[in-house]
């Protein structure tokens, strides 16, 4: 028997089964996505609760201070929790399809694993399109303005009890601009007046030897302008072979065109990658890469391992689907608890790959995809295995 369209029957009815199934997967899968984001960002809410609350409320914080942080707060765990959840939910439903031998009965039927799996391909290339634009705006985003959050709270309380100057103050702050040949060194800078007091700045020439020095006891940044104003100090003009001052220039005020250094660059030297953006990431790899400054290697691996995290969704799907859909299934949660030891694994290539990197072993790029390419070469051994 044919239909109007001379397509055999049985390959129609063949066609609507697997129409049902896909919403049948998509109806089961998506739902256990959705209560295993819900539940692991309600853990990490309750985690920046317990470590910030206490932080806050000593600052003074009111009711709609603590919603407003936790609110932008939230967003830069999307990314991590999405591939998680991702992985946990897929050997789930999938394990409980495949114990219910649904998958079995497909199989069994000449359907191979990849027609099978499609919904669930195509939700995992929609999500490294949500990755991308967490990682690349919304964590950004929320990285920075809590940190903003947390200073303007900061900056309020101390205000009560400080002068300005001492105001949100950050200690002994020291930037080497080789490229532009100026070390500067501030004994304080406040972030909240924005000026730097105790500050001496030094050119030096091709030799990285003394010629010039500027002492003032305050400086700013003019972003107007795009250059330093200096209050209450002198210009030292020295001698680059001996080190001895040859001439002091005692000044009131005076405004540097050409010193174009941004205090924020400044504060951003030696934090922790982790605690940074993508953006300032960027900034801190441009200014190390001037001098081929091997400090600046692990900010470049955090950074392109955020745009290798793109693909973590499809590589996380790649790994789930063999370890689900072959062997017998005991119960949906061994699946689940395979989960550990794969990001256990993931997290030692991560560290293994940043130490290369940092020891100038391997290139920053290679290093922040090589846990991406080690799951990706265990994934693709679990496919060629299944039958």
């Amino acid at each position: 028997m044919r239909f109007g369209s001379g397509q055999p029957a049985p390959a129609v009815f063949h066609q609507i089964a697997l129409n049902i199934y896909d919403r049948h997967l998509l109806r089961e899968w998506l739902k256990i996505l959705g209560l295993v984001v819900g539940a692991m960002l309600g853990l990490l809410f309750a985690q920046v609760l317990y470590d910030d609350f206490r932080t806050l409320n000593d600052l003074g914080a009111r009711g709609v201070d603590f919603w407003v942080y936790f609110f932008v707060t939230l967003p830069s765990f999307l990314a991590i929790v999405l591939p998680i959840a991702l992985l946990i939910s897929l050997l789930f439903v999938l394990g409980k399809l495949h114990r219910a031998n649904e998958l079995v009965v497909l199989k069994a039927a000449g359907i191979s694993i990849l027609r099978i799996t499609a919904p669930v391909w195509f939700i995992g290339i929609l999500a490294c399109g949500l990755t991308w634009y967490l990682n690349s705006t919304v964590v950004p985003w929320s990285v920075e303005t809590s940190r903003s959050l947390r200073d303007s709270l900061a900056f309020r309380h101390q205000s009560k009890t400080l002068p300005e100057d001492r105001i949100g103050v950050v200690f002994s702050v020291a930037f080497d601009n080789r490229a532009s040949g100026r070390m500067w060194f501030f004994n304080r800078y406040s972030q909240f007046t924005r000026k730097a007091y105790g500050v001496s700045v030094s050119e030096l020439d091709e030799h990285r030897r003394e010629q010039r020095r500027i002492v003032a006891a305050e400086a700013w940044y003019d972003p107007k302008d795009q250059g330093w104003i200096f209050s209450q100090g002198q210009e030292l003009i020295l001698d680059p072979s001996s080190g001895e001052m040859l001439e002091p220039r005692p000044f009131f005020k005076r405004f540097v065109p050409n010193y174009n250094e941004d205090p924020r660059l400044m504060l951003l030297i030696d934090r922790k990658a982790v605690d940074l953006s993508a953006f300032e990431l960027r900034r801190l790899i441009n200014f190390f890469a001037a001098d081929e400054n091997p400090k600046g290697l692990p900010y470049a691996v955090r950074y392109f391992g955020l745009l290798a995290d793109t693909f973590g969704p499809l590589i996380v799907i790649a790994l789930a689907v063999p370890f689900a859909v072959s062997g017998v299934r005991v119960n949906p949660a061994v699946g689940v608890s395979k989960s550990i030891g794969l990001f256990f694994l993931y997290y030692i290539l991560m560290n293994l790959a940043t130490t290369f990197a940092t020891k100038q072993v391997i290139d920053p790029m290679l290093a922040a995809w090589l846990p991406n390419l080690g799951m990706g070469a265990i994934a693709l051994g679990l496919f060629t295995r299944l039958r």
